[in-house]
C-alpha cells in the first residue's frame, strides 16, 4: 500500500492553518475534477463522513471517509485529524497534523496511505508520485487561500 507524507511550514497561526485544511468543501477547490459532499451535520468531529467524488461523467471514484481522530490545535498545542477511507474502490488512512511553530508560523505535516481495489502493486510507485503531487498542490492551495 503506497505510503507518502508532506511537510509545509506556513505563515499562519495554528488554528487558520487547521481551519484551512479541514474545512473539506474546500478541498473540491483544490483537487481538479472533483465535488465533496459531506454526509453528516456540522460541526465536524469524530464521526463525521464525507464523500470526495473524482472524474467526469459515469467514470467517477468515490473516496467515502470518516473522521477517527478529531483534535483541534487549542491552547498552544498542536492538532490531528485523522480520516478513515471507507469507500469500495479508494482504502487507507489521512493524516493531519498542524503544530504551532516559531513567529506564528504552523507546521503541517500530510501523511496518507492510499490503496485502490484491484489495483495490482506493479502500479504502487506511480500510485504515490501521483497521489503526492496532487495532494502536495492541494495542500499548498488549501494553505495560501482564504
Amino acid at each position: 500500500m503506497p505510503f507518502f507524507s508532506l511537510e509545509r511550514t506556513v505563515p499562519l497561526p495554528a488554528d487558520e492553518a487547521w481551519r484551512r485544511l479541514t474545512r473539506w468543501p474546500r478541498h473540491a477547490d483544490a483537487v481538479p475534477l472533483t465535488r465533496i459532499e459531506v454526509l453528516t451535520p456540522e460541526p465536524t468531529r469524530e464521526g463525521t463522513r464525507f464523500v470526495a467524488r473524482s472524474g467526469l461523467g459515469p467514470l467517477t471514484v468515490d473516496d467515502v471517509m470518516e473522521v477517527t481522530v478529531w483534535r483541534p490545535p487549542s491552547d498552544g498545542e498542536g492538532g490531528l485529524c485523522r480520516l478513515e477511507k471507507r469507500g469500495r474502490v479508494v482504502l487507507g488512512w489521512a493524516e493531519i497534523e498542524v503544530r504551532p511553530g516559531p513567529g506564528g508560523r504552523s507546521r503541517v505535516v500530510w501523511r496518507e496511505e492510499l490503496r485502490i481495489r484491484l489495483l495490482p502493486g506493479a502500479f504502487d510507485g506511480v500510485l504515490e508520485r501521483t497521489a503526492r503531487t496532487m495532494f502536495g498542490r492541494a495542500a499548498n492551495r488549501l494553505l495560501t487561500r482564504p
